[in-house]
């Protein structure tokens, strides 16, 4: 009997120390589910302050694209601009070349048409 009290009492030991090693264990697990809460919390914030940086980015250089995009199309106009006065410039340079053709070939004709009459003349004479 004294050999199973002993038991007894070792088996109640036992059965204590493992109580106590629960309670414990049960205290070092809520401790990590806080942390791994407290975490979670701070990704959240986290993502949500990169998603606001993300966005003010996004929309700088959306505004920056279209700085660029208005800029590109001035200089476009301009180009165009300019084009059109280099062909006007050109329109006009090419007329006053047909104007001076035709002048010239009208003094070359009219030579060819006296030199023939006169060669005529002296021809028939």
């Amino acid at each position: 009997q004294k050999e199973i009290e002993g038991v007894r009492l070792e088996v109640e030991h036992v059965r204590k120390e493992l109580k106590e090693t629960e309670l414990r264990l049960q205290k070092e697990i809520e401790g990590v589910r806080l942390e791994v809460e407290h975490v979670r919390k701070e990704l959240r914030e986290t993502e949500l302050r990169l998603r606001k940086e993300i966005e003010g980015v996004k929309l700088g250089l959306q505004k920056e694209i279209e700085g660029v995009k208005l800029g590109l199309q001035k200089e476009i106009e301009q180009v165009r601009l300019e084009v059109e006065k280099v062909r006007a410039e050109l329109s006009e340079k090419i007329e006053k070349v047909k104007a001076d053709l035709v002048k010239w070939m009208f003094l070359f004709w009219t030579g060819q048409v006296i030199a023939l009459i006169g060669i005529l003349k002296w021809f028939f004479k």
